[in-house]
């Protein structure tokens, strides 16, 4: 990416997935419209609802109905946090895009440091979390562990202690959106696309109402999505462990060879080799079975090649009057 000039006017999409915020959706939309008229700028808000089970969509449409600068994508079902960005970032028409949760842990008050890097010259400018505040001990753990292991078998420079909260240029946009890929990690794709990528610090706060969307059976899937789409070390780690359970073997075989000698009655005939055997490479089989599982899973996934979500229907104001369109009328990008 280039480092050319940034235009003084320019247009700011701001894309949120929604899943259950009916209590901070109105909150939410109030900041980010205050941050945009802060900044002067031409705007529009997409407001993605990803199969929500509360009045989140009702929520939505009211506020679409209000404001003609919201956009309502209502997906059939729910695809997932990352279809639902997929999905916004793909009817977006801003210059400049940012991703932000409406959950009001990450601030859309920092949009306006970002707006500054970008009109600096940075392509992304993401937030990178300094302190983390209503969350356990456990998850903070968890997710430090993450990111290290991250860093350590993949290729990209994926920053540590960052989300999806992020601003970006339109032509890095436009290369995301060609990345069709099924299991999706979008920060990971976002640093894959490179450009000039600058950290922007901030303190996470607790979510202003509802209850988390990320338990650990969620946190644990999304991590083995991080790790298989941007990395093929755990392949290679099966042949380091065959190597290493090996030795172990071999080395094992002969201290039973030596205490057999020393004591022909300490091991009941046969049993120390089963055992060996059994615990030793029926262990490792399992495990690269497992490893090769994952791959060829997504490899399954992607063949059959359907879409990443579905669109229901997109809402927004026309004529003064909120209308919707169909999937038929979203561009084909949309839905697949």
């Amino acid at each position: 990416m280039s480092l050319s000039a940034r235009p003084t006017a320019y247009r700011l999409s701001v894309v949120a997935p929604c899943y259950n915020e009916e209590a901070g959706l109105a909150e939410f939309v109030r900041r980010v419209q205050a941050v945009c008229a802060q900044l002067g700028c031409a705007h529009e808000i997409v407001l993605v609802n990803d199969g929500s089970r509360d009045r989140t969509l009702p929520v939505a449409l009211d506020l679409a109905s209000r404001h003609p600068e919201i956009k309502v994508v209502n997906l059939l079902r729910n695809f997932g946090h990352q279809a639902a960005v997929t999905a916004g970032l793909d009817v977006v028409s801003g210059d400049v895009v940012v991703l932000i949760d409406s959950d009001l842990q990450d601030p859309p008050e920092l949009i306006t440091e970002m707006i500054a890097a970008w009109q600096q010259g940075a392509d992304v400018a993401y937030g990178q979390r300094r302190k983390r505040d209503g969350e356990t001990f456990f998850k903070l753990l968890t997710a430090k562990l993450f990111y290290r292991l991250l860093k350590l078998l993949t290729q990209s420079d994926i920053p540590s202690d960052t989300g999806d909260f992020r601003l970006m240029d339109r032509r890095v946009v436009e290369v995301l959106c060609s990345m069709r890929e099924r299991h999706r990690f979008i920060r990971g794709m976002v640093s894959w696309v490179g450009g000039r990528q600058v950290a922007v610090p901030y303190d996470r706060r607790p979510r202003f109402a509802g209850e988390t969307k990320y338990p650990f059976r969620k946190m644990f899937a999304f991590a083995i999505d991080a790790i298989t789409s941007f990395s093929v070390v755990p392949l290679r780690l099966v042949t380091y462990l065959a190597l290493c359970i090996l030795f172990l073997a071999v080395l094992a075989t002969l201290t039973v060879f030596v205490v057999k000698l020393i004591n022909p009655a300490a091991f009941i005939p046969g049993f120390a080799a089963t055992m060996l055997t059994i615990i030793f490479f029926g262990g490792f089989q399992l495990l690269a079975l497992g490893i090769i599982g994952e791959y060829l899973g997504r490899m399954y996934e992607a063949v059959k090649a359907r879409p990443i979500y579905i669109v229901e229907q997109v809402y927004q104001q026309r004529d003064g009057r909120l209308a919707a369109r169909s999937p038929a009328s979203v561009p084909p990008m949309t839905v697949g």
